[in-house]
C-alpha cells in the first residue's frame, strides 16, 4: 500500500450523553421525524376520528351534541381541550399529508435528492403545513 492511498473513513460509536446533546438534525430530518410523529398521532387519535364522524353525521340531535362538545366540553373534558386535541390532529393530517408527498416527489424525481433541495423543500413542508395549520386554527378557535 502506498502512502498516498486514500485513507478509510473511521467510525465510532455514539456518546448518547455528549453527542446527542451537540448534533444539530438537518431540517429534513426535523421533518422525517415529524413525519413519522404525525402518523402515529392520527392512528392514536383514530377512535376520536370515528367518534367525530359517527357522531356528525348520525342524526340532528348527534350533530347538536357535538358541535356542543366544541363549545361546552365533553364530560370532564373542557371544550377548548377538544379543540386543542382536534388541531393537532389537524396539523397531523397536514403535515402528514405534505411530507408523505415530498417523499413521494424525492421517490419519483431522483435528482431532488440531494442537500439543497433537501433542505428547500423541509422548509416549504413546514412553512405550508404550519401555515394551513395556523389558518385552520383560527376557523376553529372562532377568529373568522
Amino acid at each position: 500500500m502506498t502512502e498516498h492511498a486514500k485513507k478509510r473513513p473511521e467510525y465510532r460509536n455514539i456518546n448518547i450523553f455528549h453527542d446527542v446533546r451537540t448534533y444539530r438534525l438537518p431540517l429534513a430530518g426535523w421533518v422525517s421525524i415529524l413525519h413519522r410523529a404525525s402518523g402515529m398521532l392520527m392512528f392514536l387519535l383514530l377512535p376520536l376520528v370515528i367518534w367525530m364522524f359517527d357522531t356528525s353525521v348520525s342524526s340532528e340531535i348527534s350533530f347538536g351534541r357535538f358541535a356542543a362538545a366544541f363549545t361546552a366540553g365533553l364530560g370532564f373534558v373542557p371544550g377548548w381541550l377538544i379543540k386543542l386535541v382536534t388541531l393537532a390532529l389537524i396539523w397531523a393530517y397536514l403535515h402528514h399529508l405534505i411530507a408523505g408527498l415530498r417523499h413521494l416527489w424525492m421517490d419519483i424525481d431522483h435528482s431532488a435528492v440531494n442537500k439543497d433541495t433537501g433542505r428547500r423543500s423541509a422548509v416549504f413542508t413546514l412553512v405550508l403545513s404550519i401555515g394551513l395549520t395556523l389558518v385552520l386554527g383560527a376557523k376553529l378557535f372562532g377568529l373568522y
